[in-house]
């Protein structure tokens, strides 16, 4: 699912580093260029990994910012083709290959070791020359305003080949996941950063680190939002700068589809409540029974306007983003290229502002989590829960 699909899997990374005091887009052309994609479909090999252009996952030589630069984002994808053989087609011909070399060489009772490996290596070639790669695509939107990279997928492999390939791209910058504490401390008031603070639980800044040691902070705002659904106070105002102005009211509600889980000595063990939710019993009974929500399908309302996503609270990603449709007047846009971008400017326009209201919601409950009342609150929201 790419970035102008109606939904997509994002997650995103804040940018650090130095940037070049030249021309930004020149050199971010150059590195995109060095390391574009480059096709193994006539070859033998078996992977191939490389930059390519949002609006053309064929081209990568990247000639000219226009290929690349709108405004102040950077669009680009990430291409990674790679040939696969099941092993059921890949061992006859290497028992094949194994008897044709012994009946070229009757003095040797077995294939030699070092001759067997050149031989699953000689067949390989051959069966991966016949085969076409397998494309996998994920595009990338760099917001240079914000020194924020939106990435379009959540698969462990795929974000770990976009951190290693963009670090290898783009020397002296990496890319730092906007995890729950990270993105906490980019919402709250200054007023409220000494109690941020101290609730951060990881004494460490490293990532891996900050995410194990701050899993309350996306537990407690499901729970909090759980309250907040069935309590009927599901109306929020925009309080994050953004496309959608702030004061401007909004609608937030958990449905549909609640991941929970609770360790055990035998393990993870979880549960997960599907469909539409009158009154949460199934949720209600698992959070009696020591259960956490985990995951979850949060829903925005503003206006005729709607965004789902499900939401993993454990690093805030959001899997299966869905934002309203783009609609376009066609008859002010003629030409093509024009057309391109004004659908990529309204796609922005509406994932940023779904964005921003998820963003709000969570200010609203860091006011109320980071608050010295919060544990006599937390019980009342359990007692409500229990007895609703």
């Amino acid at each position: 699912m790419g970035i102008l699909n109606n939904t997509v899997s994002i997650c995103q990374f804040q940018l650090q580093g130095t940037l070049p005091s030249a021309d930004l887009a020149a050199w971010v052309g150059a590195s995109l260029a060095r390391d574009g994609f480059r096709s193994i479909e006539h070859t033998s090999e078996e992977l191939a990994t490389g930059w390519v252009q949002l609006d053309d996952y064929q081209a990568s030589d990247f000639a000219g910012t226009h290929t690349f630069q709108r405004d102040h984002y950077f669009t680009f994808a990430l291409r990674r083709d790679q040939r696969k053989l099941p092993a059921a087609l890949l061992k006859p011909y290497f028992v094949q290959a194994e008897e044709q070399w012994m009946a070229a060489n009757p003095q040797f009772k077995r294939v030699p070791k070092q001759q067997r490996e050149a031989l699953r290596d000689a067949v390989r070639g051959s069966l991966f020359a016949r085969t076409l790669p397998v494309p996998a695509i994920y595009d990338v939107v760099w917001d240079t305003r914000r020194n924020l990279l939106t990435f379009c997928s959540l698969g462990t492999k795929a974000v770990d080949l976009f951190v290693d390939q963009f670090k290898k791209s783009f020397a002296g910058l990496r890319l730092v996941p906007l995890h729950p504490m990270a993105r906490a401390s980019q919402v709250i008031d200054d007023a409220l950063r000494p109690a941020l603070t101290a609730a951060n639980g990881s004494g460490s800044e490293a990532v891996l680190e900050q995410i194990e040691a701050n899993q309350w902070l996306g537990r407690d705002f499901l729970l909090w939002l759980m309250h907040q659904t069935m309590d009927s106070t599901a109306e929020y105002a925009v309080n994050q700068p953004g496309p959608a102005l702030v004061g401007d009211g909004f609608v937030a509600y958990l449905n549909d589809r609640l991941l929970l889980a609770a360790s055990s000595e035998s393990g993870m063990q979880k549960v997960t409540v599907t469909g539409p939710q009158d009154h949460f019993n199934e949720v209600r009974s698992a959070l009696q029974g020591g259960k956490e929500i985990f995951e979850a399908v949060l829903y925005l309302e503003q206006q005729e306007q709607l965004w789902k996503m499900t939401l993993k609270g454990g690093v805030f990603h959001f899997a299966s983003f869905k934002a309203p449709a783009v609609t376009l007047e066609k008859d002010d846009i003629t030409d093509p290229d024009m057309e391109r971008q004004a659908v990529f400017f309204e796609r922005m326009g509406l994932l940023e502002e779904g964005l921003q209201l998820f963003d709000s919601l969570l200010a609203d409950f860091l006011h109320e989590r980071l608050d010295t009342g919060w544990a006599s609150r937390e019980q009342a929201i359990r007692s409500y829960l229990a007895a609703a």
